[in-house]
């Protein structure tokens, strides 16, 4: 399927049909991109029976030493069951922090990048799955990955995760939805 339009208004309807399209491949482990918790929380309904992995920012990502995901929402969501991963991202990290002192391009961003080129989205499902491989939070098993555009979801991968040391093991077997627009 895809969205005119990028972003949260397609979050139910991109958590439906990943939901169904899991199901139906006997899938039982879902990675999801969540800044507030809201679509964590939405992921933890329509996800039942299925293990929920949550993906947050890292702290200091907006400010130095502060939390993204508060506290409170962190705990909640995991006396809920899902385990939740706060981790530097995946395809920037420290390389970011180069390319912005001394520019250039560095190979993980430039991954990235090529991501984007299937939509903000595809980028972060990719990205989420990786941090909660690290995390140790997947089986390595396929897995519904599930990214936004911003706030919200818009993406769904199905995919075999991949820690960051075998990035090209991974396998994105089906986009199951994504934006048009990027």
């Amino acid at each position: 399927m895809y969205f005119n339009e990028p972003g949260k208004l397609n979050t139910e309807e991109t958590l439906i049909r990943a939901f169904e399209r899991g199901h139906q491949l006997g899938l039982d482990e879902v990675v999801v991109a969540s800044t507030t918790g809201a679509t964590a929380y939405r992921a933890l309904e329509i996800f039942g029976g299925f293990a929920v992995a949550v993906v947050t920012y890292h702290c200091g990502f907006r400010e130095p030493f502060q939390k993204v995901m508060p506290d409170a929402t962190r705990a909640d969501l995991e006396s809920k069951g899902a385990t939740v991963i706060s981790a530097t991202h995946a395809l920037s990290g420290v390389e970011r922090s180069l390319f912005k002192k001394y520019g250039g391009s560095f190979p993980v961003l430039l991954i990235a990048d090529t991501l984007r080129l299937f939509g903000q989205g595809t980028k972060v499902a990719v990205e989420v799955s990786i941090m909660a491989a690290d995390a140790g939070a997947l089986s390595g098993n396929d897995v519904v990955a599930i990214g936004g555009s911003g706030k919200g979801a818009d993406t769904a991968l199905i995919l075999k995760p991949a820690n960051q040391s075998a990035l090209f093991d991974m396998q994105i077997r089906e986009i199951v939805c994504k934006p048009r627009a990027l």
